[in-house]
């Protein structure tokens, strides 16, 4: 595997804030974790993992805003691939602004090839979307931010 997939990873790992992430390429699988200040590389043949030392030329994320008290946050329930339509070809289930029910789906987080639909905990607006479509999310990671009205 090329040297800079695996730094695209870790480039990939930091910036959207993971603790890991997993790809393969011909047969060779390659992991990479971060703990603390140190991302781990670990691959499926019998090479031993190596520490690479935290890269700190990697770009940083953004500073957040503070988040507002009066939004609630739907947060994912586990760790998975967010996607924000029921197809490529569709349309997103919400928008930013958009009026919801409660029970209203909002997205599907698909883990271990299961779709599960996150659906809105109460009657609201859609304030803030957090993910971006297809985007790997932990568990506890913020998918939207709901004003209940």
């Amino acid at each position: 595997m090329d040297i800079n997939i695996v730094e695209q990873l870790a480039d990939l790992l930091i910036a959207k804030g993971l603790t890991a992430i997993e790809a393969e390429q011909d047969g060779l699988r390659v992991r990479v974790e971060k703990t603390g200040q140190t991302v781990s590389v670990h691959s499926a043949v019998s090479a031993p993992s190596q520490e690479v030392p935290f890269r700190t030329d990697a770009p940083q994320p953004a500073v957040e805003e503070p988040v507002r008290s009066d939004l609630l946050e739907v947060a994912s329930p586990l760790v998975g691939v967010v996607y924000l339509a029921p197809s490529p070809e569709s349309e997103s289930y919400v928008s930013q602004g958009d009026r919801v029910k409660r029970g209203q789906v909002l997205c599907i987080v698909e883990a271990m090839k299961m779709l599960n639909e996150i659906a809105s905990p109460v009657d609201g607006i859609v304030e803030e979307i957090c993910v971006e479509n297809e985007a790997v999310v932990d568990y506890g990671a913020c998918l939207f931010r709901l004003k209940e009205v």
